[in-house]
C-alpha cells in the first residue's frame, strides 16, 4: 500500500476525531452553541406564541364584532318587520333577504304562524341551517327571559358561541325579538380566518426556526472567536508539555485570552530558560562522572596489578607476608576490588544517563544462560534452578548476564541461600513468537521491608536498618531495572507470603523491534543534530556535530567499560576474562 493511501484513512480518521471532539457533551463550542439555541428558541417561541394569540384574538374579534352586527342589524331591520305570527313563507323569505348581508352567513328564524303552529325559515333550504345545528346552551340562553334591572333593561338579549364541526370553525349566535315575533339565528364559517391565522402559524414557525439558525450560526461564530484562541493555548501547552520549550503563542488584542496568552509566553520562556540550566548542569555533571571513572581507569589498573601480586603472596605458603599487616592488605584487596566495580558500574549508568546504551541481541538459551552466569560466579552450591531447557529468545546477552548476577547476588547476599531461580515463559493469544520470559529469583530471608520496597531499585539506597553493611556501590539494582527496560521489559519485587523477597523480571522474546526503533531515532537526533545543532542555555544555537556532552560522556563510558579503546587490560574486574555469551557483565553488584 503506498503512502497516499494509507494516508487517506488516516486524515479522514483523524477528521473524524476532529468532529467528534467539538460535538462531545463537555465541549465548549458545543455548550455554547446550545445555550445561544435555547436563549434564542425560547426568545422566538415566546413572541411567535404572543404576537399569534394577539392577531389570533384581532382577527377573530373583528370578524366576530362585523357579523354579529350586521346580524342585529338584519333581526331589527328585516324580522322586526314581520308579523307577531308569520307563516312560513314569510318566515323563509326574510331569512333569505337577511342572509344577502355583506358578511354572507346562514340565517334559520322560529316563529308560530297564527294557527299556533312552530314554523321554520332557513336561508339554505330545507338541508340547511336546522335547529339542531345550534347548540343546545344556546338555545336556553336566547329563550330565557331576563329580569328587568337598571342595567339590563330588556328582556332578551343576543348570545353568541363558537363551535367547531368536521375541523371547521363555525360561529353560532341568536336573538329574540322584543315584544313579540320570530326568533333568529344565525351560522358563520370561520375557515377563511382559520387559513389566515393557519398562515401566520406557519409563518411564525419558519420565522422561530430561521432564529434558531442564525442564532447557532452566531453562536458558531463567538464561540470560534473566543474558543480559538484557547485552542492555540491548549495545541502551545501540548508542545510545551512534549519539549518543544520554544514554543510561543502570538499575542494580539488587549482582553483577558491576550493576557493568558502572554503570561504563558512568559511562563514557557522561565520554562525554557531553567530547563537549559538544569540540562547544561546534568550535561556537566554527566561529563564529571564520565571523565572521572575514565581518569580512574589507569590507576585502579596499576593498583589491581599491586593487588593481585599482594593476593597471590597472601595465598603463598611460604609465607611471604608479615602476620601484622596481613588483616591491611586483605582489607586493601577487597576495597581495590569495590573501587573498580564502582568506577565499572558509573560508566554504566552514565551510559543510560547519555543515552547512548544499545542492544546487541542474539538468540540465547535462556536456561543455559542462567546456568553459566551462575557456574562463572561458583554459585552452584547455593542456588536452585528451575529452568527448562529450550526457552529461546533474541535477548542481549551480557545485559541478561548483569541483571542475573546482580539480582541472585543481591539475594545470597542480603536473603540468604538457598537461592530458588524460576524461569517460565508467557505467550499471547495467537502469537507463536511474542510473549515474554518470566524469571524469578526468590530467597529464603525475611524479606523487604514494606517502606523500603519502593527504593529498592534507587541509585545508592542501602536500606541500612534492616540490612548488614554491604560491600556494595548501592547501583546494582538500579543497572538491572536499566538494562531491563532498554529491553522492553520491567523488574518487580515484592515479599512472599511465605517468606523472603522475590524478584520478577519480564523480558519480550524478541527484542529486535526496540533496536530498529533505537536506531532509527539515533539517525534521526544525529541528522537534527548536525543539521541544527542544539540551543544552549542562552537560547544560541551552535552549528557544530549537534552532540552533547551527556553524548560524549556516554561514548566515552561505552570506550572505557567495552575495553575497546582503554589503556586497561579488559579484563573484569574479579581479574577473570569472560565472554559475552557467559558473564560479559563482570561480576555483578549486588547493591
Amino acid at each position: 500500500m503506498t503512502q497516499e493511501h494509507q494516508g487517506g484513512p488516516r486524515r479522514w480518521s483523524a477528521a473524524r476525531k476532529g468532529v467528534w471532539a467539538r460535538l462531545r457533551l463537555t465541549s465548549l463550542r458545543l455548550r455554547l452553541v446550545l445555550v445561544f439555541a435555547l436563549v434564542a428558541l425560547t426568545a422566538a417561541v415566546s413572541a411567535s406564541g404572543i404576537a399569534y394569540w394577539l392577531n389570533r384574538e384581532a382577527v377573530l374579534t373583528r370578524t366576530q364584532d362585523a357579523v354579529l352586527r350586521d346580524f342585529e342589524q338584519a333581526m331589527q331591520n328585516r324580522a322586526g318587520a314581520l308579523p307577531e305570527h308569520p307563516t312560513q313563507d314569510e318566515l323563509q323569505h326574510t331569512a333569505g333577504q337577511m342572509a344577502n348581508s355583506s358578511q354572507r352567513f346562514t340565517v334559520l328564524l322560529v316563529a308560530q304562524d297564527p294557527d299556533g303552529r312552530t314554523v321554520y325559515g332557513s336561508s339554505g333550504g330545507l338541508n340547511g341551517f336546522s335547529l339542531q345545528d345550534v347548540p343546545e346552551s344556546l338555545r336556553t340562553a336566547v329563550t330565557e327571559q331576563q329580569k328587568i334591572t337598571s342595567t339590563n333593561k330588556h328582556p332578551h338579549r343576543m348570545y353568541w358561541q363558537r363551535i367547531v364541526e368536521d375541523d371547521t370553525p363555525y360561529l353560532v349566535a341568536g336573538a329574540r325579538m322584543i315584544g313579540g315575533g320570530p326568533t333568529g339565528y344565525m351560522l358563520k364559517s370561520l375557515e377563511p380566518e382559520a387559513k389566515d391565522l393557519n398562515s401566520l402559524a406557519w409563518s411564525l414557525g419558519i420565522a422561530t426556526g430561521l432564529a434558531l439558525i442564525g442564532s447557532a450560526l452566531l453562536a458558531q461564530a463567538a464561540a470560534t472567536t473566543v474558543l480559538k484562541p484557547v485552542q492555540r493555548l491548549g495545541t502551545a501547552a501540548r508542545r510545551l508539555g512534549e519539549g518543544r520549550l520554544d514554543t510561543r503563542l502570538r499575542v494580539s488584542g488587549t482582553d483577558e485570552l491576550a493576557d493568558l496568552s502572554r503570561t504563558f509566553n512568559k511562563a514557557a520562556e522561565a520554562l525554557e530558560k531553567r530547563v537549559a540550566e538544569m540540562a547544561a548542569r546534568d550535561e556537566a555533571s554527566r561529563r564529571f562522572v564520565a571523565d572521572m571513572s575514565h581518569e580512574l581507569r589507569t590507576p585502579l589498573t596499576a593498583i589491581t596489578a599491586v593487588t593481585e601480586v599482594l593476593e597471590e603472596e597472601l595465598e603463598f605458603e611460604g609465607g611471604g607476608i608479615d602476620p601484622m599487616i596481613e588483616p591491611a592488605v586483605r582489607l586493601v584487596v577487597s576495597e581495590t576490588r569495590r573501587l573498580n566495580d564502582l568506577v565499572e558500574n558509573l560508566m554504566e549508568v552514565t551510559r543510560f544517563d547519555a543515552g547512548t546504551a544499545r542492544l546487541v541481541l542474539d538468540d540465547v538459551d535462556v536456561a543455559d544462560q542462567i546456568t553459566a552466569c551462575i557456574d562463572a560466579r561458583a554459585w552452584l552450591d547455593a542456588v536452585e534452578l528451575d529452568a527448562e531447557r529450550g526457552i529461546h529468545a533474541r535477548i542481549d546477552p551480557r545485559r541478561l548476564d548483569v541483571i542475573l548476577a546482580n539480582l541472585i547476588g543481591n539475594a545470597l547476599k542480603h536473603g540468604g541461600s538457598p537461592v530458588r531461580v524460576s524461569v517460565r515463559e508467557e505467550r499471547e493469544d495467537g502469537a507463536e513468537d511474542g510473549g515474554a520470559v518470566v524469571i524469578e529469583v526468590r530467597d529464603q530471608g525475611p524479606g523487604i521491608p514494606e517502606e523500603v520496597l519502593p527504593h529498592v531499585f534507587d541509585r545508592f539506597y542501602k536500606a541500612s536498618a534492616s540490612r548488614p553493611r554491604s560491600e556494595g556501590s548501592g547501583l546494582g539494582l538500579s543497572i538491572a531495572l536499566e538494562n531491563a527496560h532498554i529491553h522492553g521489559g520491567e523488574i518487580t519485587a515484592f515479599n512472599h507470603p511465605e517468606g523472603g523477597a522475590v524478584f520478577t523480571l519480564s523480558l519480550p522474546r524478541d527484542a529486535t523491534a526496540l533496536t530498529e526503533r533505537d536506531a532509527d531515532s539515533a539517525d534521526g537526533a544525529g541528522a537534527a543534530g548536525r543539521t541544527n545543532g542544539r540551543r544552549g542555555p542562552n537560547g544560541t544555537r551552535s552549528t557544530g556535530t549537534g552532540r552533547g556532552a551527556g553524548q560524549e560522556a556516554g561514548e566515552k563510558a561505552d570506550r572505557t567499560a567495552d575495553g575497546t579503546a582503554d589503556e586497561g587490560n579488559g579484563d573484569v574486574p574479579d581479574g577473570t576474562r569472560r565472554s559475552a555469551g557467559k558473564c560479559g557483565g563482570g561480576k555483578g553488584d549486588a547493591g
